[in-house]
């Protein structure tokens, strides 16, 4: 007697997705293709492709031209080199002065109002990183005019919103065990904070520091361009001029320096994590 199994052919078939996320995934796919050819479309037609496909021969032209650098340009680099790094280091210092307490103000377990203080400081937060450094340096040279002045305020107020970012986050991820242990020995509020959240938070904080300092060094290098002072000022008078051999020999110490500002992060970071 032949034994069949009538539950077996009423099993359901185990399917990845349903018929209708099948079909929604790939009408997501179609909007994206629409989307991406109408983009294509637009940009190809304000595009002058003539200079496109004679690109290759304009790049060797200025590359024949910029090589070899001009060494000899080489000590009238050092002090703009310098003034860049100056740049990238007080406009990181000055930063930390108003990015600290910004960052406790907008933490939700420092803050003193989660409804008033909490949104303007997390507002500053966004104006300072909405906005990129070069477009400070615009402002400020039209403001207080040319210089390593404007420069280094224009990464400090680039870098507040940053290190606040990072630095808020860290605070509202720190061990309460300890900060309830602190405070249940009757300790004031600042003696919480110096002792249950400042020690947690003092690696992230270090480790910040440094990264954006690393990241300063390379956005100080093309403040000069808008008048900001720095390197980037040599760089565009040589532009200018087309001086292409001192072109390359900038652009050359510019890569040496990121090269070495980013191995000293690593450096740093490595110590301290």
């Amino acid at each position: 007697m032949m034994n069949t199994d009538t539950n077996t052919s009423l099993k359901p078939v185990w399917q990845r997705r349903t018929t209708g996320k099948q079909l929604l995934i790939w009408f997501a796919w179609l909007v994206f293709v629409a989307i991406f050819v109408a983009c294509w479309m637009f940009i190809s037609n304000r595009t002058e492709w003539y200079f496109v496909y004679d690109a290759p021969r304009i790049a060797a032209d200025i590359w024949g031209r910029a090589t070899p650098p001009r060494w000899s340009y080489l000590d009238k680099i050092w002090k703009p080199l310098w003034d860049t790094l100056n740049v990238a280091t007080i406009g990181t210092a000055l930063s930390l002065v108003f990015a600290v307490p910004v960052a406790f103000l907008a933490a939700r377990n420092t803050t003193p109002s989660a409804t008033l203080i909490r949104p303007i400081a997390l507002l500053f937060i966004v104006t300072s990183r909405s906005i990129n450094s070069l477009i400070w340096a615009l402002l400020l040279v039209a403001i207080i005019g040319p210089g390593i002045l404007a420069g280094t305020i224009a990464i400090a107020l680039r870098s507040i919103g940053f290190v606040a970012k990072l630095l808020y986050e860290a605070i509202e991820e720190i061990n309460v065990d300890q900060v309830e242990a602190i405070t249940a020995t009757g300790a004031s509020r600042w003696q919480i904070m110096s002792y249950g959240i400042v020690p947690q938070i003092m690696p992230a904080f270090a480790g910040i520091t440094v990264f954006r300092w690393d990241i300063n060094i390379r956005e100080s290098t093309v403040l000069g361009l808008v008048g900001a002072g720095g390197i980037g000022l040599q760089l565009q008078g040589s532009l200018n001029t087309l001086a292409w051999p001192q072109v390359s020999l900038i652009l050359l110490v510019i890569f040496v320096a990121v090269i070495i500002s980013e191995w000293i992060s690593a450096v740093v970071r490595r110590a301290i994590i």
